[in-house]
């Protein structure tokens, strides 16, 4: 599966999505993982929906999008794009932590949200 991380530095997930400059693009498979690509984000929209419509054009295709925070409404057109959102848990997440907690629901209890990205990758 894909998942994109709302991220200033690459290392942890501490962007807002709607202020992201870039998202990092992983594929994330049961035992390993690979930094694709780092998408730039950076276009400056005036009009708030042409500016959500540009961060979820953004994500090319990831199946979740991983984020500090996201406002309800940017959180609604994500899901309607067909990509799950997520909010880091604590501040200062790392992207591997995260992934290492993807990769392991992969392995335990996967639960269906996560099952139904998974058989659909």
């Amino acid at each position: 599966m894909k998942v994109a991380f709302a991220s200033k530095d690459g290392v942890y997930v501490n962007e807002h999505f709607g202020w992201s400059q870039a998202f990092y693009i992983y594929e994330v498979l049961e035992e390993r993982f690979e930094l694709l690509k780092i998408v730039d984000a950076s276009q400056e929209y005036h009009d708030e929906v042409d500016k959500l419509t540009y961060k979820i054009q953004s994500l090319e295709d990831s199946d979740i999008v991983y984020v500090a925070q996201i406002g309800p409404k940017a959180s609604n057109m994500v899901k309607l794009a067909g990509v799950y959102p997520l909010k880091a848990s604590r501040e200062n997440e790392t992207i591997e932590e995260v992934i290492g907690s993807l990769q392991k629901l992969m392995h335990e209890n996967t639960p269906l949200w996560l099952k139904r990205i998974v058989l659909k990758a």
